[in-house]
């Protein structure tokens, strides 16, 4: 019950429905994308991203205009749709903030902080994202990135209730998610999987937020017992007995969370294991059921109905996590109604909703950890020749970021064509040194594997050591990567044979985002450079580019309020590898100050922020920690690469501080922000459980010595008259 695109009379029936018990007959599965209201994040009960509406067309979009702003207050990740109903606009922000607007004017009604415990920040890989919000029952459900779900008054925005999500607080969960009504029932699931978790999804009363069922994706340690449903008992057959359960597994549903009311079935995407490496995570090997699966889950009891898995062994981080939609496909002459899901290993499935058995399985990017998928098996046809890092270090295509992400795909059903962002890319895969059997490490990054992207690959590869730059000269897919090593486009695709119709070259490999399609024929979507771009979703002609000032990765939506329809979307740099601001995006050149954008056909120039002042040589750094010796900056620059440099890239423009470009004031508290959480409110977690005081200063030591080496660079430079763009290479990342 999630406000799904009714007509009024429908709506009513169904918040009636909700009062005295729920009846998924009274979703309307057949009116197909949103109309007048976009009621969840994904528009639609199908959560297509595809709206009816038809007033703004390919003829009059070049005379889009905005007709309003909102400043968010925020200068990080925005990855909410917003929801609009009966002209109110709820939307998320980072960390779980929650915005309430009149959708026609853009005045606030009211706004909610979640009050978030900025330690989260210690857990979260992948920045303080949030992907939007539910509504039903007069409330709207968010979640916040320290774990806890809200219901919150729609009217007034109160708290109804709060619930604590995590299972365990002495592991690194989070929650990036939206969550999902499912009729009297809301669900979350949590992130963390590169950390040391255990995943799962939760379901509680809409009403009083009671727990109704919780559903674990992965088993525990059989040596504790009895695992908590039959479906475990079956999954644990594919896992080594001495698996790193000390670790957690993974297994996180961090988004992909849809009802299925034909079936009134939750289906629940499920993410990587922990850690990566399938030799290290479960030594004798095993498929490792229900990682990167599919997963139909019965909405009352919360009882498996069904599995696929998408990315069977997975030691690559290919999740599939990655957002579906429902529709209803012919297939061999019959409509079935279907999952479509593009995870992040390549393939496009398309799967019967009732059996989840696959009835189209093709590539639609180069794969090397696979070749093909067998229909009548449902099995991958794995190739651990090209894919097996634990023998040697391989160049596994795709990349660990996926040929596909978070960002919303749309389906328009009256073309039969599936719009998304698509990269083909690969990446270097390989167990450092040490790590081939390692410790724990508490609430921290657990990956074990080391990757390089392939755009930076061929100019990395002399800094690599000898043997591993000579064995991955003969690899195979080293020509892959010498031909192409990586194109990143919109695509117009058809379901059923993965075959694209037509394709755009977007700006670069991080310039991936959400798309909204309309009955009228259109795609629209945002760029890293600051574009609303319009295209015919018949050809892909261009036929509107907005040019905003701000980097777009959200989908765009579409709503009409008193006979006027409008398209919104969030602006905001982030989310994965969010440290590394791309020198081509809107984030780098203008800033990252967060807005929610809304046009209309007439409307205004949108104003574009100014540039930014251009870079400063580095500060005189102090005098060197007293006893610092080689040895202590090497300890230092170690230390940092493993537990800092995830978040603090020490790049130009990057959403948190340049650590080398420290002011003297900073320096002088340097280990009572590293160990006693000095900052911990401004989002710096305390690192006193990992580290210890020798160890904060040899990061210092390390530090000051880069600050150093980056002002004497920077004076030069300026002496020469040149830009100070600092910018450096990423060599290794540590997940």
């Amino acid at each position: 019950m999630k406000f799904r695109s009714l007509v009024a009379a429908g709506a009513l029936a169904l918040l009636a429905a909700c009062s005295g018990g729920f009846d998924p007959s009274d979703i309307d599965t057949s009116v197909y994308g949103a109309g007048d209201n976009w009621d969840n994040p994904g528009g639609d009960w199908a959560e297509s991203h595809f709206s009816r509406l038809g007033d703004i067309t390919k003829e009059n979009a070049g005379q889009l205009g905005l007709a309003w702003e909102y400043d968010l207050g925020t200068a990080r990740v925005q990855e909410a749709t917003p929801v609009v109903i009966d002209g109110v606009m709820y939307t998320s922000g980072n960390l779980g903030r929650v915005y309430a607007l009149n959708a026609a004017t853009g005045e606030q009604l009211w706004t909610f902080d979640p009050g978030v415990d900025m330690q989260a920040n210690r857990y979260a890989c992948c920045d303080q994202a949030n992907r939007g919000v539910a509504v039903a029952d007069g409330k709207v459900f968010v979640g916040s990135l320290d774990g806890h779900l809200f219901a919150l008054d729609a009217k007034t925005g109160k708290v109804a209730w709060r619930k604590d999500t995590i299972a365990d607080r002495s592991r690194g969960y989070t929650i990036t998610g939206a969550p999902e009504v499912a009729g009297d029932v809301v669900v979350i699931g949590n992130a963390g999987a590169e950390y040391d978790t255990r995943g799962y999804v939760t379901a509680y009363d809409v009403k009083t937020g009671k727990e109704a069922w919780r559903f674990y994706t992965i088993p525990h340690d059989p040596a504790d017992g009895p695992q908590e449903s039959k479906a475990l008992e079956a999954a644990l057959k594919t896992w080594d007995a001495k698996s790193r359960w000390d670790i957690g597994g993974g297994g996180t549903v961090w988004d992909a969370i849809t009802y299925d009311p034909a079936y009134d079935q939750v289906i629940i995407g499920v993410g990587n294991g922990g850690p990566y490496p399938l030799k290290t995570r479960s030594p004798s090997g095993g498929d490792n059921l229900y990682l990167n699966s599919l997963v139909a889950l019965d909405r009352k009891t919360g009882e498996m109905k069904w599995h696929y898995q998408e990315t069977p062994q997975d030691s690559w981080d290919l999740t599939a996590t990655q957002p579906m939609m429902l529709a209803e496909l012919e297939v061999g002459g019959d409509k079935r109604p279907v999952v479509m899901h593009t995870p992040k290993n390549g393939f496009f499935y398309v799967l019967d909703r009732e059996t989840g058995k696959p009835l189209a399985a093709n590539a639609i990017v180069r794969t090397s950890w696979a070749d093909k998928v067998d229909l009548k098996t449902g099995k991958a046809h794995l190739t651990p020749e090209f894919s097996d890092y634990s023998t040697g270090p391989k160049v596994v295509f795709p990349a660990s970021s996926g040929a596909r992400n978070w960002h919303p795909a749309a389906f328009d059903p009256t073309r039969n064509l599936y719009f998304a962002s698509v990269v083909d890319m690969g990446n270097l895969m390989f167990i450092p040194p040490g790590q081939e059997n390692p410790a724990r490490k508490k609430q921290n990054l657990n990956a074990a594997a080391a990757l390089i992207f392939t755009p930076d690959l061929q100019a990395a590869l002399p800094t690599l050591p000898p043997p591993i730059r000579q064995a991955v000269e003969k690899l195979p897919q080293w020509q892959w990567v010498k031909d192409k090593p990586f194109s990143s486009e919109i695509r117009a695709i058809d379901p059923l044979t993965g075959k694209t119709k037509w394709k755009a070259d977007r700006e670069g490999w991080q310039d991936r985002s959400g798309v909204l399609a309309t009955q009228s024929g259109l795609v629209v979507y945002g760029t890293l450079s600051g574009k609303l771009v319009v295209r015919d979703a018949d050809n892909g002609k261009l036929l509107a580019s907005i040019d905003t000032g701000s980097s777009i990765l959200a989908a765009p939506m579409t709503y009409k309020v008193d006979g006027v329809q409008y398209i919104a979307v969030q602006t905001g740099w982030g989310g994965g590898g969010w440290g590394f601001v791309p020198s081509y995006s809107a984030a780098y050149a203008k800033g990252n100050a967060n807005r929610l954008l809304v046009f209309k056909l007439g409307g205004g120039k949108v104003p574009v922020p100014a540039d930014l002042p251009a870079l400063e040589p580095a500060v005189a750094p102090p005098a060197q920690l007293p006893g610092a010796t080689p040895e202590t900056i090497a300890l230092g620059s170690a230390l940092f690469t493993e537990n800092c440099s995830i978040c603090h890239s020490n790049q130009p423009r990057a959403p948190l501080p340049d650590l080398r470009r420290m002011a003297p004031g900073t320096h002088d508290v340097f280990e009572d922000i590293v160990l006693k959480g000095l900052l911990q409110p401004n989002g710096m977690p305390r690192w006193d459980d990992v580290l210890s005081p020798d160890q904060a200063q040899a990061i210092h030591a390390f530090l000051i010595d880069e600050q150093g080496k980056l002002r004497a660079r920077e004076l030069k430079l300026q002496a020469a008259g040149k830009p100070l763009d600092s910018r450096s290479l990423t060599i290794l990342s540590s997940f």
